[in-house]
C-alpha cells in the first residue's frame, strides 16, 4: 500500500505491506484522515511528546528516530476483519473509530505509535470495538470529523458548562473552532471567541460565536467578558460579602441561617466565565491566571510543547478553576457522531482543504499559517499534490 511516513521530520510518500488485522481487529480501506494538531506537534516535537508519554506510563510513542505513519482522524471502509471478530460491521461499511489497537494488553495509539501505523495510508488497522458505523449517510468530508469534535465535545464535558455562562474560547485554530461549534450545539447563549488571525476570527463566526475578538485591538476579559457580573477584584468580593452581611442583619433571624439557605438554593455562588485555553504556547496560562475574573474556571485543552511558567499566587487568590482536558470517552465519540449525523452540531465551517497522499508535505507547511487553513483532509484517492477545496 502507498503511505506517507514520517523519520526525523520527513514527510515522504512510501510502498508499505499491506497491513493484517490480528484479532478482534478490523482492516479498514481510507478515504479520509484529517491532520491533526498533534500530528503537527510529532513531525517537531516528537521526543519531547514522547517523554512526557513515558512519565505517564506509555513508553511507546512516536519518536523521531522511527518510521512513523501518522494519521488517527479515520474515516473509511470496513475491507477486512482478523479473527475472534464480532462480525457486526460488514465489509463495505463506512465506519469511523476511536484510534486505539490493542494487541493482547498492550494498548497502543493508531498514527501516534510506530508500533500502530495511522491513516495517512490507503488502509490502517483498527479495533473493531471501538470502531462504530456512520449513519444517515453523513458525507466522508465531515465524518471524518468525528476524532477531533470529540476532543471538543470532552473538552466542554470537563468545562461542565451551563447554557447561562458566558464561554471564552482563547484560540481559534482547529481546536478552538471545534470548542466554538460544540459550545453553540450544547445552547450556550454567550461565547467569545479570541485570535489574533482575523481568517480565524471569520471561521469563528461561521462556527456560531456570539462575540470575536481581536486580542491586539481590544481585551476578551475588560470588552466582551464585561457586564455579565463577574468580580474582577478581590475589593469588589469584599465589599459584597460586607454588603450581603450587611443586609442580612436586618432580617428575623441569624445571618447565617440565612445565608446556609441562599447556599442550598446557589444564591450565593459567584458568577464566572469557563474559559478553554486552545493555543497551548508558553506564557498562556500565566497570562489567564493574570487577566480572568475571580473564579474562573480554565479548561486547557491546547498543548503546550516542553516547560512553562505560571504563578501560582495568582490561581489561589482568585480561587480559579485549573482543569486539563485530552481525548474523550466512548460515549463522548459517540455522541459527536451521531450529533454531526443528525446536524445538531455543525463542523463543516472547520474545512479548508483535501490532499492526496502526494501533497501531505505541502499541506503540513500550508497549515503553519493561520489565514490559510484550518483542517485539512487526506484523500488517498486523489492523484494531485496541490491542496484541493473540500
Amino acid at each position: 500500500m502507498r503511505a506517507v511516513s514520517l523519520t526525523r521530520g520527513l514527510l515522504e510518500v512510501v510502498d508499505l505491506p499491506d497491513p493484517r488485522p490480528g484479532a478482534g481487529q478490523l482492516l479498514v480501506s481510507v478515504e479520509r484522515c484529517g491532520i491533526c494538531g498533534s500530528d503537527l506537534h510529532s513531525r517537531l516535537h516528537a521526543d519531547e511528546l514522547a517523554d512526557s508519554l513515558d512519565l505517564c506510563g506509555y513508553p511507546r510513542y512516536a519518536r523521531s528516530g522511527q518510521q512513523v505513519v501518522l494519521g488517527h482522524e479515520i474515516y473509511g471502509e470496513v475491507a477486512d476483519r482478523g479473527p475472534w471478530c464480532a462480525g457486526t460491521l460488514a465489509s463495505g461499511t463506512p465506519v469511523v473509530t476511536v484510534p486505539l489497537v490493542r494487541r493482547g494488553r498492550q494498548v497502543d495509539g493508531v498514527g501516534l505509535s510506530a508500533h500502530a501505523p495511522g491513516g495517512f495510508a490507503e488502509l490502517v488497522v483498527v479495533q473493531e470495538s471501538l470502531t462504530l458505523p456512520v449513519p444517515n449517510g453523513l458525507p466522508a468530508d465531515l465524518a471524518a470529523l468525528t476524532e477531533p469534535m470529540a476532543v471538543a465535545w470532552h473538552a466542554v464535558n470537563r468545562g461542565e458548562v451551563r447554557r447561562k455562562d458566558v464561554a471564552i474560547v482563547l484560540g481559534c485554530g482547529p481546536v478552538g473552532l471545534a470548542v466554538v461549534s460544540v459550545l453553540k450545539a450544547r445552547g450556550v447563549a454567550t461565547v467569545i471567541a479570541s485570535d489574533y488571525s482575523a481568517g480565524r476570527r471569520a471561521l469563528a463566526t461561521r462556527c456560531g460565536a456570539d462575540v470575536v475578538v481581536d486580542p491586539a485591538v481590544a481585551s476578551p476579559w475588560e470588552g466582551a467578558a464585561a457586564g455579565h457580573g463577574f468580580m474582577t477584584t478581590l475589593p469588589d468580593e469584599y465589599n459584597a460579602g460586607i454588603d450581603a452581611l450587611e443586609g442580612l442583619a436586618r432580617l428575623p433571624v441569624p445571618w447565617w441561617a440565612s445565608w446556609r439557605a441562599l447556599q442550598v438554593m446557589g444564591a450565593t455562588r459567584p458568577k464566572r466565565p469557563v474559559v478553554f485555553e486552545c493555543v497551548g504556547v508558553p506564557g498562556m496560562l500565566d497570562g489567564i491566571l493574570a487577566a480572568a475574573p475571580l473564579h474562573a474556571r480554565v479548561v486547557v485543552v491546547g498543548v503546550c510543547m516542553g516547560t512553562d511558567t505560571l504563578r501560582p499566587s495568582l490561581a489561589v487568590n482568585k480561587e480559579l478553576d485549573l482543569r486539563f482536558a485530552v481525548g474523550y470517552t466512548p460515549l463522548e465519540f459517540r455522541d459527536t457522531l451521531h450529533a454531526l449525523a443528525d446536524g445538531t452540531l455543525d463542523a463543516s465551517p472547520l474545512l479548508t482543504g483535501r490532499v492526496g497522499l502526494a501533497g501531505v508535505a505541502g499541506a503540513f507547511a500550508a497549515l503553519a499559517d493561520p489565514e490559510e487553513h484550518a483542517k485539512i483532509l487526506i484523500d488517498p484517492s486523489l492523484a494531485t499534490d496541490r491542496i484541493m477545496a473540500p
